[in-house]
């Protein structure tokens, strides 16, 4: 039964007339199925006070280094602090705006200067304005007609991260939720290229497909084999050299034994930009490769893509034109706002939408009375999308490429000089040089120093990371991860991105990682 307004006397029946004193506020409408009573709210004020609390909470107390990183509390503590439950009536004014300033309180500072756990970090204010704007619009980016400014801006956008790459007649591209997806996209579409006809026969039109990937790489690419049908089985890991990067001497050796077992190669990942080390595998050998064995290739530059922006570094993704796709995440080096994450394809044939489109009649009509080579909704597997290029973009308006281009030579300069402030202190040792801005090392308690490297030396050592991190999360003083790798005890991985940090800082770090770890 549809809702109507029931005939009579308008002063009974029908709904009372707004109050001209408060526009924010609305009278209940009354229907065949009782009153519906919107929200007595004052919508602006609300979002004022709101706005208030993220200047005060998060603008200014999060990005201030005197501050702490975080509030620490157990889940259980966490749960009695917090009021979670839902209910049938709503709270007042108050009490959500109580929730807005614990939901802040109690979470990681990732602005903070001195958060350098993972691969993002840092206030920046454009991107995060560029983030307000879309939440309000509530834009989803399928068709030009519900998203117009968006969709050219994500053009854009793509357009020039392609003339980065070196991709001189362009390509095609689309922003997705993350680099994990990136790599699914270009999984999915290397097979869409070999074999078309798996997207309307499934799995049966295809014989046994390879992938092939380095030690090193991101775990995505397993979680995309074991997603798309390929088998997690069928990703053949390429042994890596002592500094991370892809032996490119392996990978046709690993090509050449799959082909020798009736398995059919299609695609290689190269990563530039390894999680834990920063390594960056050597492109343009293993492009070499693929183009030898007609392979698709590949490059996860979700952290690495950054030094495409400088002079200086970009060096380190030599050959990165000759991909025939690319994931490339501005959210991480570059800062953009979560999430802000890009997937790039040199092809200029449409294969993207042919591989993806789905063709629905209501969102992607053909008739329509602008030009519909702008609906980019049907080259996504997703169908509402966020337009998280604008972060992107508004950032890149105001700071323009030079500006970038210091943000990544900063950073890296900056890692440099932890790398020498470790080689110099007692007790500090380098897992190696950092090639990009990780920078890995071991911190040796004095208890430890006089030990010889042993099995129980490292056995010993292998235990000191944990407790120094879990020290420094209940005093909030920072964040730095921690991690094995292979057979190498726990480590600190440091990520240095941030502008905000400075020299001051990485000597805090390491005096805090000596305090913290003294005792041990």
């Amino acid at each position: 039964m549809g809702i109507h307004l029931k005939d009579g006397n308008p002063s009974e029946s029908q709904s009372p007339a707004a109050d001209p004193e408060d526009p924010q506020k609305c009278p209940p409408v009354v229907t065949d199925i009782g009153a519906l009573n919107c929200s007595s709210l004052n919508v602006e004020s609300f979002i004022e006070q709101s706005i208030a609390i993220i200047m005060e909470d998060v603008v200014k107390k999060a990005t201030d280094v005197t501050e702490k990183v975080c509030e620490w509390r157990s889940p259980e503590q966490l749960k009695e602090l917090l009021d979670l439950e839902l209910t049938d009536g709503g709270e007042s004014e108050s009490k959500i705006l109580q929730h807005c300033r614990d939901a802040i309180r109690y979470s990681i500072k990732t602005t903070h200067p001195r958060f350098f756990n993972q691969l993002y970090a840092g206030m920046e204010p454009y991107s995060m304005v560029a983030s307000f704007i879309t939440e309000a619009l509530k834009p989803s980016l399928y068709t030009y007609e519900v998203a117009p400014v968006f969709t050219l801006i994500e053009d854009a956008v793509l357009r020039k991260m392609m003339e980065m790459i070196g991709w001189e007649e362009g390509g095609d591209g689309i922003f997705n939720a993350g680099g994990s997806m990136s790599n699914m996209y270009a999984v999915n579409l290397a097979r869409y290229h070999h074999y078309p006809h798996i997207k309307e026969l499934g799995l049966s039109a295809a014989p046994r497909l390879v992938i092939f990937t380095s030690r090193e790489c991101h775990y995505s690419i397993s979680k995309a084999a074991a997603l798309l049908g390929v088998g997690t089985k069928n990703v053949y890991v390429v042994p890596s050299d002592n500094r991370g990067k892809m032996i490119s001497s392996a990978l046709e050796e690993q090509i050449k034994t799959a082909k020798s077992e009736g398995a059919v190669p299609f695609m290689v990942n190269a990563t530039a930009g390894t999680t834990v080390l920063g390594a960056f595998d050597p492109i343009e050998e293993i492009a070499d490769i693929c183009e030898k064995y007609n392979l698709w290739l590949h490059v996860d530059a979700c952290w690495g893509g950054a030094a495409l922006m400088s002079q200086k570094h970009k060096h380190l993704l030599k050959g990165i034109h000759r991909a025939n796709s690319v994931a490339w995440n501005p959210h991480k080096m570059l800062m953009a706002c979560l999430q802000c994450s890009a997937f790039l394809v040199r092809d200029k044939t449409h294969l993207l939408q042919r591989c993806h489109s789905a063709q629905a009649s209501y969102l992607f009509q053909q008739d329509k009375f602008y030009d519909v080579s702008y609906d980019t909704g049907d080259k996504s597997v997703q169908c509402s999308r966020k337009p998280d290029a604008f972060k992107f973009w508004l950032m890149w308006k105001a700071l323009g490429t030079r500006e970038l281009e210091q943000r990544v030579d900063r950073a890296l300069a900056m890692a440099r000089y932890l790398a020498q402030e470790v080689e110099k202190r007692e007790g500090f040792r380098l897992l190696m040089d950092p090639e990009y801005a990780n920078v890995c090392f071991w911190y040796i308690p004095p208890s430890l120093r006089n030990l010889s490297d042993g099995p129980e030396f490292w056995k010993k050592l292998h235990t000191v990371a944990p407790v120094i991190k879990e020290r420094m999360m209940k005093k909030g003083s920072m964040m730095v991860g921690y991690q094995p790798h292979g057979d190498k005890a726990n480590f600190f991985r440091m990520i240095i991105i941030s502008p905000q940090v400075s020299k001051q800082d990485m000597d805090f770090v390491l005096d805090e990682i000596h305090n913290l770890g003294k005792d041990l």
